[in-house]
């Protein structure tokens, strides 16, 4: 568990020379050959109906005559008495992993819908995984064969339209300013319903970093009350381009605003909660505006999850002083037990051994904390001040019962 942990359950053309196989397809062509090879050994061959079971009687053929020719086991003494062994278990052909093989050989992006819907009726996750990956390879950088894969999604069935859009999410052709656009429209379409429209959006979340116009058209949608699961997607994109713009020394105070916009003013609690809690991933050190915002947060919003976020994301703002007066405010305001525990740790986190008189008076105020008080006080005598540290020598991370469930 980490101390982060701060909250309750909430292509190439095909048969090109040297093309990579896709790591799924050797995962089942291993599988193949594991299969086949019990299904030779298993086979009893002599009906004359396919060269597979010809195959199979050779085998058990040679199978005999290694051990006596009698099909029986090893001998049980010196006299030479033979145990009857069982009879290995048979198992169908697997006739899919075959057609995988001639799939991966001849599929097209023309084809791809036709040849793929038998495979995909299997319902085998491992099939879907090779599928997603193939189709990855056919898009490859075309701008073109993405917008194609993503008409085909607004009409695609459900087990089709996950294929279709982790492979569209996984080319590098999403990453073309066209086929963004296209995306980021399609999700808008209120024509679509909610879980398509999620799908579509969480297709963005690989992109680089965001245009203005985009992210505001994000938020804009994500702080509407009937966004719904796409509002949800939506947010959760947001904070994945921040994460991913801002480790590539980007900026991330315009992501920032946006994500305390959504936590702030939408009316459903869980993207409120997603909105104000991602940043954590990210641990951008926060300006005076956005930590006044939090600050707010931390006082007036109304799910106990969305004060334990601001708690953390205060922790690692940088002004450590000011954190430790407005946590200690906030902890002698504070009804619930698992933001009493956040502001706690969280005061920790912020300021080390310095945060120890407030987390005294915490103790001194809430009786139950005085134990964890004293365990914090131990392990800064002994020497630790890393906070990381401090956290995996608590003998007790969870003593409130407030991190089930999560890393």
């Amino acid at each position: 568990m980490t101390p982060e942990s701060i909250h309750r359950s909430a292509a190439p053309a095909p048969g090109a020379p040297g093309r990579r196989v896709p790591k799924t397809l050797a995962w089942l062509a291993g599988a193949a050959l594991l299969v086949g090879g019990v299904a030779l050994l298993s086979s009893r061959g002599g009906d004359g109906e396919s060269s597979d079971a010809e195959a199979g009687g050779t085998a058990a053929a040679s199978q005999k005559a290694a051990s006596g020719g009698r099909g029986h086991g090893g001998r049980a003494g010196a006299g030479g008495t033979h145990d009857e062994e069982p009879p290995p278990p048979r198992f169908d052909e697997a006739v899919c992993w075959r057609e995988l093989e001639r799939f991966d050989a001849a599929v097209t992006l023309e084809n791809f819908r036709a040849w793929a819907a038998p495979l995909l009726a299997s319902g085998d996750s491992l099939v879907a995984d090779y599928l997603a990956e193939r189709l990855t390879e056919l898009i490859g950088q075309d701008p073109g064969r993405a917008s194609q894969v993503l008409s085909w999604a607004r009409t695609a069935g459900p087990d089709e339209f996950d294929v279709l859009l982790t492979a569209l999410r996984g080319s590098e052709a999403v990453h073309h300013a066209q086929v963004a656009t296209q995306l980021l429209a399609q999700g808008m379409d209120a024509t679509l319903d909610g879980g398509r429209r999620a799908g579509i959006l969480s297709a963005l979340d690989t992109q680089k970093r965001f245009e203005p116009a985009a992210l505001d058209t994000l938020t804009a949608f994500a702080k509407d009350p009937v966004s719904g699961e796409a509002g949800w997607a939506a947010t959760r994109t947001i904070a994945r381009v921040m994460k991913r713009d801002f480790e590539a020394k980007g900026n991330a105070a315009p992501y920032m605003d946006a994500l305390l916009a959504i936590g702030t003013e939408s009316p459903d609690e869980q993207i409120r909660y997603l909105a104000l809690s991602t940043p954590m991933h990210a641990t951008p050190v926060l300006d005076e505006h956005t930590r006044a915002r939090y600050a707010k947060v931390l006082t007036q919003e109304g799910s106990p999850d969305g004060r334990e976020a601001a708690a953390h994301n205060l922790s690692i703002s940088g002004d450590n002083q000011q954190v430790l007066e407005l946590f200690a405010q906030a902890f002698a305001r504070e009804q619930e037990t698992c933001v009493r525990w956040a502001l706690f740790r969280f005061a920790a986190r912020a300021s080390g051994r310095e945060a120890l008189p407030v987390m005294a008076n915490m103790a001194m105020a809430d009786p139950r904390f005085q134990p964890i008080y004293q365990i914090f006080e131990q392990l800064y005598a002994s020497g630790l001040h890393d906070f990381v540290r401090l956290w995996n020598s608590l003998p007790d991370q969870d003593p409130f019962g407030c991190l089930v469930g999560h890393d």
